[in-house]
C-alpha cells in the first residue's frame, strides 16, 4: 500500500511541527503549509489525500482555502478551529470541511480523526461500486457515478461528506437512523463522539434540498422523508 500524503496547514509552529511528527509516525507523509496563499499553493503541488487546515491563517483564512482546493479537487479536511461555535462550524462545513477539532485537542485523536476520514472516502468509493447507478426516491434524484443530486430538477451542490450521508439516508429512505448510527457507517467513528457533526452535516442538508426533507426524531436520530 502506498503512503498517503497529508497537508497540514497551521500557521503555530509548535502545533505545525507537533500535529505532523504525529502523522507520520502514523505511517503518512507530511507537508506543512503556514498561510493561506502557501496552503493553495502547496495544495496543488503536493496532491495530498487529506488536508488537516485551521481556520485562522495569514493571508486569508481556512474558510478560503477550504473552498479554492474544494473547487480545485475534493478531498477530506478536518478543520482546527479555536472556538467552539456553531455558525463558525456551520460555514466550515459548508465550505466543504468534512470534520473538525476545536482546540485544544489532543494528538490521539487528531490522528483517530485522520484515519476514520481515510477510511470513509475509501468505504464510499468501494460501496458506490455495488449499488444503483442513480437513485430515486420521491422528487429526489441521486447519481452517484457523477456525485451529482437534484431535487426537483435542480441541482444542489454538496460537499463529498454531505452526499455521502444523503445517500446513507438513500439507500434506507424513512428508516429512523440514530446519531451514533451514522458517525459509525458514515464517518467511521466507533465511540459515538461528536454528535454535533452529524446535527450540523443535516442543517446543511435541508438548507441546500428543502427543510422537509429530512425528519428529526426527537432523543433518537433522523430519517428521510422525501415527499412523493
Amino acid at each position: 500500500m502506498h503512503e498517503r500524503r497529508i497537508l497540514v496547514v497551521e500557521d503555530e509552529h509548535t502545533i505545525a511541527e507537533s500535529v505532523a511528527a504525529r502523522l507520520r509516525a502514523e505511517g503518512f507523509l507530511v507537508e506543512i503549509a503556514r498561510d493561506g496563499p502557501g496552503a493553495v499553493d502547496a495544495f496543488r503541488r503536493y496532491r495530498p489525500e487529506l488536508v488537516v487546515l485551521d481556520v485562522m491563517l495569514p493571508g486569508f483564512d481556512g474558510l478560503e482555502v477550504c473552498r479554492r482546493i474544494q473547487a480545485d479537487r475534493p478531498v477530506p479536511v478536518l478543520m482546527l478551529t479555536a472556538r467552539d461555535d456553531e455558525t463558525d462550524l456551520l460555514v466550515g462545513l459548508a465550505v466543504g470541511a468534512d470534520d473538525y477539532l476545536t482546540k485544544p485537542f489532543s494528538l490521539r485523536e487528531l490522528a483517530a480523526r485522520v484515519h476514520a476520514l481515510l477510511r470513509r472516502v475509501d468505504r464510499a468509493a468501494s460501496a458506490a461500486s455495488q449499488r444503483p447507478e442513480i437513485l430515486r426516491i420521491g422528487d429526489l434524484e441521486i447519481n452517484q457515478a457523477e456525485r451529482r443530486v437534484r431535487r426537483q430538477g435542480v441541482e444542489a451542490h454538496l460537499t463529498p461528506t454531505e452526499f455521502d450521508l444523503l445517500v446513507h439516508f438513500a439507500s434506507r429512505p424513512r428508516a429512523v437512523l440514530p446519531r451514533e448510527r451514522l458517525l459509525a457507517d458514515v464517518w467511521g467513528w466507533a465511540d459515538g463522539f461528536g454528535t454535533r457533526t452529524v446535527d450540523s452535516h443535516v442543517k446543511a442538508l435541508r438548507r441546500k434540498l428543502g427543510p422537509d426533507l429530512i425528519r428529526t426524531v426527537h432523543g433518537v436520530g433522523y430519517a428521510l422523508e422525501v415527499p412523493a
